[in-house]
């Protein structure tokens, strides 16, 4: 008899050579069950995916209620799908007045395309600027505004005129220019273990785009739908972004991303040339069903205000521990710094044996990630925290 995981490594391409291979039977709530019914808490959440939990209720009961309905019947922008006019009047009203044209795709990779694509388009320039260790997914355009060069190098040549400055910090800002056509930048840089952009640089950022007509550029994939402790981190710094890039969380499970922008900014991509932009499975009925679900869940039970409450039980409990260097934080997006990536590694092990699922970032090797979904409660954050404890103690 041959077993699923024998068949995830002759038939699946990659994308490392020691995946964790856990064969998972079964997700609900904050937990994963795998085929020998371990159970483990999902510290992870699919990578801020799964911020209403696995398999929320409401967000099944959509899904079932769409799909009695239809699947896919055109390509995005054709044919009027309730799900898709629903979901994107709903996020609209979320939104300040500046961003309300919204353009689905399927991924956070694709949002940062459709984004460049748009702020060169509109501004008619090419210079784009984007920030050192910053992350915003694989896709050739995406890589280009990659701020690590040793993902980027053997995929060379990337889009020209790719300009990147040092995040937070405002002397560099005045190489934004008249040629620049957009700013692209994470308000908390996810994969270089959760560094958030100050106050000061942020505001100055604003005023620099303003100044030389570039469009300001938030990619909220990580960051968005409650996150950081508001709805958007942009609410925190007290502007607004000229394209509002969203994903993961968004679809409450299933692929969906968008980049959002107003009217006139948006306009851009239906004429000379028609077409501008498009996707055939952008804005899926059951992906927009679920995220519709998912937004009325986010915002009504207000769960981004949990985040900052559940992230203090993991800080009460781990603070002071001897191993842990630092631990940095914007809302229930956490790393927990160690003094290398071994240590690190040797944690997310011990962690894995306990029953419970974390990793480390893409540019930050030696913190340890979390970012468990927001309905987590005080208990479980507490008994997943005395593990985690456990791990490192350990690990000493």
């Amino acid at each position: 008899m041959r077993y699923d995981k024998d068949l995830f490594f002759s038939y699946l391409a990659q994308t490392s050579s020691s995946p964790l291979a856990i064969e998972i039977d079964y997700a609900e709530g904050i937990y994963l069950t795998d085929t020998t019914g371990k159970k483990y808490i999902d510290l992870l959440s699919g990578i801020a995916v799964s911020s209403t939990g696995h398999r929320h209720p409401a967000v099944i009961k959509a899904i079932e209620s769409q799909l009695a309905k239809h699947l896919h019947v055109m390509v995005y922008g054709e044919l009027v799908q309730s799900s898709q006019a629903r979901l994107a009047e709903a996020l609209c009203a979320l939104l300040p007045p500046g961003l309300d044209s919204v353009f689905f795709v399927n991924s956070g990779s694709e949002a940062v395309e459709g984004a460049l694509k748009l702020a060169k388009r509109f501004s008619g320039r090419t210079e784009i600027v984007s920030f050192g260790n910053a992350y915003h997914g694989s896709s050739h355009g995406a890589l280009s505004v990659m701020g690590k060069e040793h993902l980027k190098q053997k995929f060379r040549p990337l889009l020209p005129m790719i300009r990147q400055l040092s995040f937070n910090c405002t002397a560099d800002l005045h190489q934004i220019s008249t040629d620049t056509a957009c700013v692209i930048i994470e308000p908390v840089q996810g994969e270089a273990g959760v560094i958030p952009a100050q106050l000061d640089f942020i505001l100055r950022l604003r005023q620099r785009c303003n100044e030389t007509g570039a469009l300001l550029i938030f990619d909220e994939i990580q960051t968005g739908l409650g996150r950081t402790g508001t709805l958007f981190a942009f609410e925190q710094y007290g502007i607004v972004p000229d394209v509002l890039l969203l994903a993961k969380a968004f679809g409450g499970g299933l692929p969906l991303g968008a980049f959002i922008a107003g009217k006139h900014t948006m306009n851009c991509l239906s004429h000379s040339p028609a077409l501008g932009h498009i996707t055939t499975f952008g804005g899926h009925p059951l992906s927009c069903a679920a995220a519709l679900a998912n937004l009325e869940i986010i915002h009504g039970q207000q769960l981004h205000l949990q985040a900052e409450l559940i992230a203090e039980v993991f800080i009460q409990k781990l603070d002071g521990l001897a191993l842990i260097q630092e631990i940095r934080y914007k809302g229930l997006l956490m790393a927990i710094e160690f003094k290398d990536a071994e240590t690190n590694m040797a944690v997310i092990n011990k962690c894995l044996e306990l029953g419970l699922l974390t990793d480390w970032f893409l540019f930050r090797q030696s913190a340890l990630r979390i970012a468990p979904p927001l309905t987590m409660t005080k208990e479980e954050a507490n008994c997943a925290a005395e593990l985690l404890a456990q791990a490192i103690y350990s690990v000493q």
